[in-house]
């Protein structure tokens, strides 16, 4: 027989006086906590009925080990008044609760266990669904400040200021890129009257003056980022003496020149150390072959290198001397180092200077030049004497040797112009 005063689970007959679950919907039913949670069905009794909770209120739902020791009826009294007085109300919730708790009690209590704790884990996720968009984010939205917030102002004097006709306090210009582009949306108002094509008409104007403020400000951050202020101002001169650099070849400069576009593509730190691994790079396919120019001459070793490296600068500097003193012997030999081609030629004796200087020219011998001349002034003296003659010039004079020695015979004065 039961002892009196005390409560039994119906189910598995553990002991529920401190803590049970009574079935509204039948008589005599109650469960304690595992049974409950299992949902165990006895009778008429199912698993979908409403229960109702029936405990002295003297357990805790955090267990023994939680701060405080509070109870069950303390926390559904905290509950109670985070529903009824808000959050944040310490004061008042503290007085809902009892008096044997202060609001500081209050406020650590519900923080670290219904927020911080488990519970809190398991209820509040991590990404809001639903969350309204905030559009004045910096992620460059249609009401961003990023759109609009003035970069730090231009370390510059004021005559230089007056000179840029910049304004420092707005970090603006009195002329700036687009001018006439708040011209799109001065006149835009919204009334209630508007239809559909009214409306997107002025919403395409409002996305045109937001394009075109993305576009100043991006030029704006080009030229502060790749300092084109002080550039102009020739402020840059001074900076680059003070922290000197590798030097710069023409080669590069001129590279620099055509990667020039890519400026509004990347930041200047970007850039530069883009155009410093190109520069590596050259260096190191240089170095390669360098490395493969010596495997190929059978050279193995770094240390055979410089070996290799001294004898090829011998043989570079012979015959560099040995250049020299060919083109003083030219020198010395005086104009026949010209005609070295055709001095051995039989009829070079025959040429004046002039001659000797157009047949090296039109890479022509002096016999056949000889034979040329002949048959042109042949011709020459005929027509002046009013003899019909049919001119019969050799096969290897091609139209432009012919104009070369007419031209030449015309100003040497062998033949006139008129016969030319």
């Amino acid at each position: 027989m039961a002892e009196l005063g005390k409560k039994y689970c119906v189910y598995c007959l553990a002991e529920v006086s401190s803590l049970r679950f009574r079935c509204t919907e039948c008589t005599d039913i109650e469960l304690c906590p595992d049974c409950f949670s299992a949902g165990a069905e006895i009778g008429p009794h199912r698993r979908w009925h409403g229960y109702q909770l029936v405990d002295g209120g003297r357990f805790t739902l955090w267990g023994a080990e939680a701060e405080g020791g509070w109870s069950s009826r303390e926390e559904q009294l905290l509950l109670d008044a985070i529903e009824q007085f808000g959050f944040g109300n310490w004061e008042d919730m503290a007085a809902h609760v009892g008096a044997s708790r202060t609001p500081q009690e209050v406020m650590e209590h519900y923080v670290s266990m219904y927020i911080h704790g488990n519970l809190g884990k398991a209820c509040i996720p991590d990404t809001i669904p639903n969350r309204v968009t905030d559009h004045t984010c910096p992620s460059g939205g249609p009401l961003s400040p990023s759109l609009t917030t003035p970069l730090p102002p231009l370390d510059i004097s004021v005559a230089e200021q007056q000179q840029l006709g910049y304004m420092p306090l707005r970090d603006d210009y009195e002329i700036e890129y687009d001018q006439d582009a708040e011209t799109l949306i001065s006149g835009l108002s919204v009334n209630y009257d508007d239809d559909d094509v009214e409306i997107e008409l002025k919403r395409a104007h409002v996305d045109m003056y937001v394009r075109k403020l993305k576009e100043r400000q991006r030029r704006k951050n080009i030229a502060r980022d790749y300092n084109l202020v002080p550039a102009f101002l020739g402020k840059d001169k001074k900076d680059k003496e003070k922290a000197p650099k590798r030097k710069i070849t023409k080669e590069e400069k001129e590279l620099r020149l055509k990667l020039r576009p890519l400026y509004q593509f990347m930041s200047c730190k970007e850039f530069e150390d883009f155009f410093e691994n190109m520069h590596k790079e050259r260096v190191l396919r240089a170095k390669i072959r360098e490395l493969q120019r010596y495997r190929r001459n059978g050279i193995t070793k770094m240390e055979e290198s410089a070996e290799y490296e001294a004898a090829r600068h011998k043989r570079e500097k012979r015959k560099e001397n040995k250049n020299i003193a060919n083109s003083k012997r030219g020198k010395e030999d005086g104009k026949d180092g010209e005609f070295a081609a055709i001095e051995n030629l039989p009829g070079f004796e025959l040429l004046s200077d002039r001659e000797k200087v157009l047949c090296s020219s039109l890479n022509l011998s002096p016999a056949r030049y000889v034979t040329v001349k002949t048959i042109i002034i042949k011709d020459h003296l005929q027509k002046r004497q009013g003899i019909p003659s049919k001119s019969r010039l050799p096969s290897y004079l091609d139209k432009v040797l012919k104009k070369r020695i007419l031209n030449f015979l015309t100003e040497s004065g062998w033949i006139s112009r008129d016969a030319s």
